[in-house]
Formats: C-alpha cells, structure tokens, sequence
C-alpha cells in the first residue's frame, strides 16, 4: 500500500499503529482504539503526526456497564463467558472486565480466538461456553465481530444463552441486546476527516475524535424466545426496540 503511493489510508481496528512504524508521513485516518497508549498520536486535541481519526476507546468502564444492563435483564447470570481477540484480551481488557465481573459479584470465563477468526472458531468457541456452565455471555468490540454479525448471534442463540453484543447491528441479526457507539455517526466523522486532509489540512492538526454517545439496544423477539420478561426500567431506557 505504501508502495502504491496513496493520497491517504483509512484504516479500521488497530492498524493504524503498522503505517507510522513504517512511513511517518503518509496521511493516515484511523476508527481505532485509544490511540494515545497505542503511541500513534500525542494527544486527542493535537496527535501531532501523520494519523487522526476517531477513537472508540471508553476506558474500562464500559464493560462494567454492559455486564450490570445483561444482568438487569438476566438476574439468575452467574458465569459470564466473554468471546473477543486474544489480542484485545491480552491488552485492556483482562483487568478491566475481570474486575467488572468482580464487582457485579459473578465470574467470567474467556473464550480467546485468534484474528481474523474463522466459523469454525466460532463454533467452537460458543460450544465450549455450553459446555464449561456459562449461563451467559458478552461479545468483546473487535471489527472481527462485524465481519460474523449474523453468524455470531445464530450461534449464541442456538445455545439458548443470553448476550450482550458491542454493535446494534447483531442485534439487528438477532442478537438480545447491545449497548454501542454509533457506527453510522462515527464513519461520518471519519469521512470529514478524510475530506480535510484531501482538502490539505495535516493530520497532526485535526484532533482526534472521542466516541461519548452511547445506545442501548433490545431485541424482543429474541427475549421471548430465551423465556426472558424485560424489565420495565430497562426497556424505557432503550433507545432502540427491535419487536
């Protein structure tokens, strides 16, 4: 890609990190995590190098949040199995959903896949959440979690287990629930970003946009089929209702 001298990349997921160890100066547009720990800007107001965008990092609170909105709907949940990529699994997350289950007072059991992850990985994984007791499980925020949004949620309802995903649209396949940044907004933003630097604004100038808006979404169709009743609280709060 370098070598094919583009105007710009835009990249999705962790990436972004590869293009400033290999060319500092290729205008770069990232949808990533936080990127100042990933050492690709300096700060969000300025990154003050060749990459911007958009982070959708939130910080360790909100794996506490998605696991207390699946136990408001699923009280009895007691084993939490959490499906992600070894790789996010080994960076933040560990310590962060580790004392979020802790908190809510249930244990959590990791199911690690490597990235990209196949079907049958994915069989495999949510198999072997049946059969080491999980009651429950929560979906990790990867794009590999994009690429199987209607596998995912066929295989997890299958096993008849309650889920929290990262994304609406899994809960547009299917899916109980979701609390998510919004995809659509965010893309938006990155295509005025794109625009800029095509324009001539330097990336290192272009602050880097925080994700703060938040939407909980349920699918009530799947809850019935899961013999769930959904609490009054927590379907007034939704901000999407799929029936």
């Amino acid at each position: 890609m370098i070598r094919s001298n583009p105007d710009i990349v835009y990249v999705v997921g962790p990436g972004a990190r590869i293009f400033k160890e290999a060319n500092a100066k290729l205008p770069v547009v990232a949808l990533t995590g936080d990127p100042i720990a990933q050492g690709i800007a300096q700060s969000l107001a300025r990154p003050g190098g060749n990459i911007t965008g958009v982070s959708v990092d939130t910080g360790p609170s909100i794996h506490g949040k998605r696991i207390a909105l699946l136990q408001e709907m699923f009280p009895a949940m007691s084993k939490l199995a959490f499906l992600t990529i070894r790789v996010g699994w080994d960076g933040i997350q560990r310590p962060a959903v580790r004392a979020a289950a802790e908190t809510a007072g249930i244990s959590v059991m990791p199911l690690l896949l490597e990235f990209p992850a196949s079907e049958a990985d994915y069989r495999s994984a949510v198999a072997q959440a049946s059969r080491d007791g999980a009651d429950a499980i929560m979906i990790g925020d990867t794009p590999d979690v994009m690429r199987n949004r209607s596998l995912i949620p066929e295989l997890i309802g299958a096993a008849k287990l309650p889920a929290i995903y990262p994304f609406f649209e899994l809960v547009e396949a299917d899916g109980l629930m979701a609390y998510a940044f919004d995809l659509v907004e965010l893309n938006k933003r990155v295509a005025n970003d794109i625009d800029a630097i095509l324009r001539g604004a330097n990336p290192a100038d272009i602050p880097f946009y925080q994700a703060t808006r938040f939407e909980l979404s349920i699918n009530l169709k799947t809850a019935k089929a899961l013999g769930l009743t959904v609490p009054a609280t927590l379907l007034a709060s939704a901000d999407k209702v799929i029936e």
